[in-house]
């Protein structure tokens, strides 16, 4: 199962270091490790892609202490565990996005009550549950941390861009991986085929959409 110092060890292995024992082994290398943690480095690979593992879905009612001085009537305060938006809808089933909103200091601001949010979280049972993180993004950021701390402990710029290569390549491979989970989208029919077929949610004509019958 990953953890703290599963994490610290593997980026220690891609820098060439000793692993440690424990997170409360004297060395260098893990106080380095833990400024990067500190400083927020997880929440950073976080940011870096739309992670399943880290979707929060939330419902926000309006902050009724907040009265905008113009424009969108509504504020609605951003969670604590939030680090990056993956939808904003009217609807609880997410099938309608919110077109009209704004995004300023900590709130969002729309002209509805309430709104419907899909968000990175970072919160202990969302992104930062190491248990729930697949292989692929552990050693992203398990290379993200080792990108950091190289340079102090090698003086080596050469490793250090090499590790950086290997970051943004095991970045595309975490994305691709996690893409490949999510069910299959359909385009949704266009305004010609719409306008020409059953509109009606309870019949249905048996045609099908491929052939054009004058």
């Amino acid at each position: 199962m990953a953890d703290r110092l599963s994490l610290f060890n593997s980026a220690l292995t891609m820098c060439g270091e000793r692993v440690l024992a424990s997170l409360t082994e004297s060395r260098e290398p893990r106080r380095l490790l833990d400024q990067v943690w500190d400083d927020g480095g997880i929440n950073l690979c976080l940011e870096a892609g739309q992670w399943r593992f880290a979707m929060r879905a939330v419902s926000l009612d309006y902050d009724p202490d907040i009265t905008p001085a113009f424009g969108m009537i509504r504020a609605f305060a951003k969670p604590t565990d939030w680090r990056a938006t993956s939808a904003i809808c009217s609807d609880e089933y997410f099938t309608v996005p919110l077109l009209e909103f704004s995004d300023e200091a900590g709130y969002w601001y729309a002209n509805i009550n309430t709104i419907y949010i899909k968000y990175i979280s970072n919160d202990a049972s969302f992104g930062n549950n190491l248990s729930l993180w697949p292989t692929r993004f552990f050693d992203f950021v398990a290379c993200h941390f080792a990108s950091k701390i190289v340079l102090k402990l090698t003086s080596g710029q050469e490793k250090m861009s090499g590790l950086i290569t290997l970051r943004e390549k095991l970045l595309r491979e975490a994305k691709n991986h996690d893409a490949m989970g999510e069910p299959t989208k359909f385009f949704p029919p266009g305004n010609w085929v719409l306008s020409r077929g059953n509109r009606s949610t309870t019949r249905r004509d048996g045609g099908n959409r491929g052939q054009l019958i004058g």
